[in-house]
């Protein structure tokens, strides 16, 4: 296959894997980053806030470092290989559109309509866009996990979650 190309476009692949690369290296950067001035007391098992997310930014580095080494010695991605994948198929640009909406309408209420409500509708966005099929039931899931998770983060692990309209009542 390599035959086929033209020398000066043999290598064309390989300017997308290095932004790849980088932008993975970026946001290991961001995270470290962005964990630095957070302050606060360590657990007992002294482990803080800020352990995590280092350990997470670090991966990053570490996999972005290793990915761009990997390209830069003539390794490539492979091409997908699935039995229920038609690459000739075009992207469905629609639903990640819809997806793109739904996630930035919940990051733009959250503070005023509150993680329980806000979620609940994101929940509820995502799944009947990618496609459930009964949407009363879609809805009732949605507010279950809604609810699930702010009681899991505020009174399982303290975590404050924007109260929003429900805050006098939660």
């Amino acid at each position: 296959m390599s035959d086929t190309i033209p020398p000066r476009d043999r290598h064309w692949y390989r300017r997308g894997e290095l932004v790849l690369a980088g932008v993975v290296l970026a946001l290991g950067a961001f995270v470290i980053a962005g964990t630095a001035d957070v302050t606060a007391a360590a657990s007992t098992l002294g482990l803080g806030p800020r352990f995590f997310p280092i350990i997470v930014g670090s991966a990053m580095l570490l996999i972005g470092v290793f990915y761009a080494i990997d390209v830069l010695r003539g390794g490539r991605g492979d091409p997908e290989q699935s039995e229920d994948v038609d690459s000739e198929t075009p992207a469905d640009l629609r639903s990640v559109l819809l997806v793109s909406v739904i996630f930035l309408a919940f990051a733009f209420t959250l503070d005023f309509l509150g993680w329980i409500i806000a979620g609940a509708l994101l929940f509820f966005g995502l799944s009947v866009t990618l496609g459930a099929r009964q949407p009363l039931r879609a809805g009732l899931i949605a507010v279950v996990l809604s609810v699930a998770t702010y009681l899991a983060f505020v009174k399982g692990l303290g975590v404050t979650l924007p109260g929003g309209l429900l805050a006098g009542v939660i």
